[in-house]
């Protein structure tokens, strides 16, 4: 199959990206960032998911992930909420190709349990997902997934505090964080084995939203 994901230089993305390789799938990453990946059956394209201007045309993916997001206060709406729409709706929405999209959120949609900006966005996330998954059906299905903790560079700042990790952990039900790979995983069940659940928000978080409490350095 041919698989667009966004965010594919880093964290989830590339993980993602490797997964679907592994695979035998063609894989198209956009991102800001210069590849980190070399395949012969992955193709990188700098872009920025906010302008539109910049996405590559020709490409037809039957699978759409969009990773791409950031935590960074004032652009996180414009990236992770605006960001998601943007690419969903020029290359899923309206397409005779796409088969299957899923979207990265994030616990903090379910609880708000994080940055203000960066909840909403994620909560839109969340909310978009239902209105894409309604309008592509019959034809294509559209669903997110949702992770918790995930040990990618974003969060190294908690992970190599252990005054704050022992506060996360505490709160983790299942004491420990999801990597990236794990996530990846989810992602491919729910974007390619999945044929029939569509419209849902699935929360991967090692129990953590029902003791949400956000911790990060002062």
């Amino acid at each position: 199959m041919v698989v667009m994901i966004t965010g594919a230089s880093g964290g989830i993305g590339r993980a993602t990206a490797e997964y679907f390789l592994d695979r035998g799938h063609m894989v198209h990453g956009l991102d800001i960032a210069g590849s980190s990946l070399v395949h012969e059956n992955y193709t990188h394209h700098i872009a920025d998911v906010t302008d539109p201007d910049t996405f590559p045309a020709g490409i037809f993916p039957e699978v759409l992930i969009n990773s791409a997001g950031i935590q960074e206060g004032s652009r996180d709406i414009d990236v992770n909420l605006k960001g998601v729409i943007n690419v969903t709706e020029h290359y899923a929405i309206g397409s005779s190709h796409i088969r299957s999209v899923v979207n990265v959120g994030s616990a903090s949609g379910h609880t708000g349990s994080e940055f203000p900006e960066y909840a909403a966005s994620k909560g839109g996330v969340l909310a978009y997902t239902k209105n894409a998954a309604l309008r592509l059906a019959p034809y294509a299905i559209c669903n997110s997934i949702d992770p918790g903790g995930v040990t990618t560079e974003l969060n190294r700042c908690v992970m190599d505090d252990k005054k704050l990790w022992d506060r996360i952990m505490e709160l983790t039900p299942l004491k420990r964080w999801a990597s990236p790979e794990e996530i990846a995983e989810w992602i491919y069940f729910v974007a390619v084995n999945n044929r029939f659940m569509t419209g849902q928000n699935l929360l991967i978080d090692g129990g953590e939203a029902g003791r949400a409490e956000f911790v990060w350095p002062e």
